[in-house]
């Protein structure tokens, strides 16, 4: 959307910040131990989609969706 920015992926784990997300940040992308975190975030996220919903209400974000289902 014209004028409009994107949600940039993991930014609601940053601002808070997220203890799990601090020990991403802190390991080598691509490693085993990056893996076993991300995995953590993926599975077992410790925030709820409650708290995101709200984070994203309280930063301007918009939830927008297409008119017609067969422009997704």
């Amino acid at each position: 959307m014209e004028g409009h920015i994107e949600y940039q992926r993991r930014e609601f784990c940053k601002a808070l910040p997220c203890p799990v997300q601090v020990l991403l940040d802190d390991a080598p992308a691509e490693s085993t131990e990056y893996a076993l975190i991300r995995g953590i975030c993926q599975s077992s996220c410790i925030h709820s989609t409650y708290e995101f919903h709200h984070w994203l209400i309280e930063n301007g974000y918009l939830v927008v969706r297409p008119a017609s289902p067969s422009l997704v």
